[in-house]
């Protein structure tokens, strides 16, 4: 992998000097205890399951969550479908029921998060995990929600968002939600504003932690591994595609996968999996 990756990490760099458009633990052989010396008492011999492994199977599928789902769902259906048909009649009795399934469907894919602090509509963090799910099937893997040190001023609250390895690189995407009514804009590509607030501090948090992935993950895999920060914005709306602004991606959040699929592969199948690898074990969750 060495002189291709070389040269994919000066791709990268130098995509970063030009583009305009963000930033954590022996016996020997030979010798052999009293213990063992003694015979070892027999301890009561278990009674294996005796259920064949599809009973088992089975079983576990109607005790899952999804199962338990659906049963609630036909549960209030058919309390639905009796009470409507009684006061409606059949055919909108039916209607009813499954508008009533419909709707808690909608409901809860909107609420859908492997990150249980995300469980909520209004998340942001989710909007953007819900985008980054299709772009595995493009090679794309991502850890959610992981911790990295904190810096000494205490910018930082120590998390990245979502952490995404694939074909172009390594990226660290903070999912921000913003008043929609403030508009954002920015300076020469130094300073960011939403509304009269300025949001350097924001920018240098992103950039901490993208710096602080890079740094672990490059000692974990022996290599540098530059990680591009970046800050995904729902909410106001934003006025460019992506921009730069202190070393920082920013962008409206829609724009997530998107900003990902349009650029150029630095990185083959094996290096993203090493990367990934070396992420997961090295930067933990930043829930447990």
């Amino acid at each position: 992998m060495g002189e291709e990756y070389g040269a994919s990490l000066m791709a990268i760099t130098e995509r970063g000097n030009t583009q305009q458009a963000r930033g954590q633990p022996g016996d020997g052989p030979d010798q052999r205890t009293e213990a063992q010396e003694q015979p070892l008492m027999q301890e009561p011999e278990q009674q294996p399951d005796e259920r064949p492994p599809a009973d088992r199977t089975i079983t576990a599928m109607l005790t899952g969550p999804r199962v338990r789902v659906w049963a609630w769902r036909i549960g209030v259906a058919l309390v639905v479908l009796v009470v409507a048909t009684a006061v409606f009649g059949g055919r909108l009795g039916i209607t009813a029921a499954v508008l009533v399934v419909i709707a808690d469907v909608v409901r809860r894919s909107r609420r859908d998060s492997s990150i249980p602090a995300w469980q909520k509509s209004s998340a942001a963090e989710r909007r953007t995990e819900k985008q980054l799910r299709s772009l595995q099937r493009n090679g794309y893997l991502v850890l959610h929600a992981r911790a990295v040190p904190r810096d000494d001023e205490g910018v930082s609250d120590g998390r990245i968002d979502h952490l995404v390895i694939g074909p172009s690189g390594v990226y660290a995407i903070d999912s921000e939600k913003w008043d929609k009514r403030l508009p954002v804009r920015t300076l020469s590509h130094r300073k960011l504003f939403h509304g009269p607030f300025n949001k350097k501090d924001r920018l240098d948090e992103a950039r901490w932690e993208a710096d602080q992935a890079s740094r672990i993950i490059g000692g974990q895999v022996g290599f540098e591994v530059p990680v591009q920060p970046s800050v995904a914005i729902y909410g106001p709306s934003i006025p460019w595609k992506v921009m730069r602004v202190r070393d920082v991606d920013v962008y409206a959040g829609n724009r997530a996968r998107s900003y990902l699929r349009r650029r150029p592969k630095i990185l083959t199948d094996t290096d993203v999996q090493q990367i990934f690898q070396a992420a997961e074990k090295a930067l933990p969750p930043k829930y447990g």
